[in-house]
């Protein structure tokens, strides 16, 4: 197989798994709200996962949909670089990678019902695992945000991603401190609800504009090929006989 046709095959392969990240991080988001709104008071996000709530599957199958897609647009990002001493141990598409392990583990190892704070007395060590590896996953995603908010070459894309790393930040750090000291446990329950939304868009809008930029190659590459091929001239179609 030729080199050209080795690349034009992996561009596909990498468009193709762009779109489908795309697809299963949206799906999560729709399936997170749709859980959410199920139940008539106010719950944390990792709450949904708890074993006596009906949620506990949609649960679930979001945070196993937000591992495929997390994992699929970090593929399609590797080739992102950022700048700045602290940024640059390591490629953005690391920091998703590791989001989606964590999220994987979360996924499996859920908190118990009303996910309690690390100092309350009904917490244990499936509420510690759970809340280690979700925090941790966070803030993985949190730091590639970062990351791809200092990439040079893409403007566009460094801006929505500063804007969001900065969003979630504060909207998330509100909601933990007031879980932690136990005051508007429902506000700040709504807090990380539109934290990990902004999360899941940006991963969502992430893997848009990585797709967007890989269709856009695909079609300079074909566009010469197009253009090279020989018209059919009028002359060369054959022509009707007449009769008489």
């Amino acid at each position: 197989m030729s080199r050209p046709k080795s690349r034009r095959r992996a561009s596909y392969f990498e468009l193709a798994a762009t779109v489908l990240g795309i697809l299963a991080v949206v799906a999560a988001l729709l399936t997170i709200w749709r859980a959410r709104l199920s139940i008539d008071h106010d719950v944390y996000v990792s709450e949904l996962g708890a074993p006596d709530l009906p949620t506990a599957g949609d649960f679930r199958v979001a945070l196993l949909l937000i591992v495929v897609g997390a994992a699929l647009i970090a593929f399609a990002a590797r080739s992102l670089r950022s700048r700045g001493r602290l940024l640059t141990a390591w490629i953005p598409a690391v920091s998703l990678w590791a989001a989606a392990g964590g999220f994987l583990v979360a996924s499996q190892v859920t908190c118990t019902a009303g996910c309690p704070v690390p100092y309350g007395p009904d917490f244990t060590w499936q509420d510690f695992i759970h809340t280690t590896v979700a925090v941790l996953a966070f803030a993985a995603a949190c730091w590639g945000m970062l990351q791809i908010a200092f990439v040079r070459g893409h403007r566009g894309l460094a801006i929505m991603s500063l804007v969001s790393a900065v969003l979630v930040a504060v909207v998330a750090g509100a909601g933990g401190i007031l879980s932690l000291l136990n005051f508007q446990v429902g506000l700040g329950s709504r807090f990380e609800l539109v934290a990990t939304s902004i999360g899941l868009l940006w991963i969502a809008l992430l893997g848009g504009a990585l797709g967007a930029r890989r269709a856009r190659e695909l079609w300079a590459r074909a566009s010469p090929a197009l253009a090279s091929a020989e018209p059919i001239s009028p002359r060369s179609l054959p022509q009707k006989e007449h009769a008489g």
